[in-house]
């Protein structure tokens, strides 16, 4: 009866040779496959046998999360290694026959969604404001402190933006219809620096009198690739010596979150943003939240400052 180990070398051979996996995927399934026998070799007191792997239990399987969780493993890791597992014994069902049935009982360590990373207040209007620094052409400054001035101050993600046209540009005074995820529309006031900004933007469109031309356009008057966009404000922000994660989205965090640090009900800020539930808005929550905490180590008497 061959061992575990030397199955999982040959599971690893055929990653490699047959599904083409990359070295560093067929390194990572390496690596968890050891911890998870070295696990088991603690676990039953001896190295383990393929038979050994289609005799475990839940219990097992049970036992070796709660060992890597104990070594201070995150949900993210153990939900890897389990994968990484899985299918391991996935290839023992398929090319030995060995069917492992202890892995499909368990259930996946819950993943919590990272934190949305907003930018701090005087960064998103940097962005909004001055973004234009970083180009010498005029019309694409124009242009791009149109659009970042919109993401900032509507919370669109930059799908929608770029996906208006002329006909629909946003105007002070009037709601701007966005059609968002699911071709599901919301309205979203529009700020005066907004208004503004698209406003000064227009006067030097090159297809402005056309209501069917698109409202961002790129340099051969092309509907603006968001690519670009995000490229834009790469530049920008290395420029400025803005955090890595000021990217286009981060400005519909930055929307909510400060809108959320205000005092505005999580309910209009689902609203705003076009989120069908409401536990997806809650998230802000937890990074005001985060804050807070912050805040309070630094100042409280039995805060936690380092």
């Amino acid at each position: 009866m061959a061992t575990a180990s030397e199955s999982a070398e040959l599971f690893l051979a055929y990653l490699a040779q047959e599904r083409r996996a990359s070295p560093l995927t067929v390194d990572a399934y390496g690596r968890d496959l050891r911890f998870f026998l070295a696990f088991l070799t603690f676990h039953l007191g001896a190295q383990p046998t393929t038979a050994d792997l289609a005799a475990l239990r839940e219990a097992d399987m049970r036992a070796w999360l709660a060992a890597e969780a104990g070594e201070g493993r995150g949900n993210r890791t153990r939900a890897r290694h389990l994968s990484a597992v899985r299918s391991f014994f996935r290839y023992l069902a398929r090319r030995h026959g060995i069917d492992v049935t202890a892995a499909r009982l368990l259930a996946t360590p819950k993943i919590a969604p990272p934190l949305p990373k907003a930018l701090a207040p005087a960064q998103a209007r940097a962005v909004a404001e001055d973004i234009g620094e970083a180009t010498d052409d005029a019309a694409m400054q124009a242009r791009d402190t149109a659009l970042f001035t919109l993401l900032y101050g509507g919370g669109l993600r930059i799908a929608e933006a770029l996906s208006l046209n002329v006909a629909n540009a946003p105007k002070a005074g009037q709601p701007l219809r966005v059609i968002g995820k699911g071709a599901k529309e919301r309205l979203v006031p529009v700020l005066p620096a907004v208004a503004k900004a698209i406003s000064a933007w227009l006067e030097l469109h090159p297809a402005r009198s056309d209501p069917a031309a698109p409202l961002f356009v790129g340099l051969r008057g092309d509907r603006l690739n968001a690519g670009v966009a995000q490229r834009v404000l790469r530049h920008y922000r290395r420029m400025a010596g803005l955090p890595e994660h000021a990217t286009p989205h981060a400005l519909r965090h930055s929307f909510a979150t400060h809108l959320l640090a205000g005092g505005a009900d999580l309910r209009a800020i689902q609203d705003l943003l076009g989120h069908a539930s409401l536990s997806t808005t809650q998230r802000y929550t937890a990074v005001d939240g985060e804050k807070l905490l912050a805040v309070w180590r630094a100042s409280h008497p039995k805060g936690e400052r380092k």
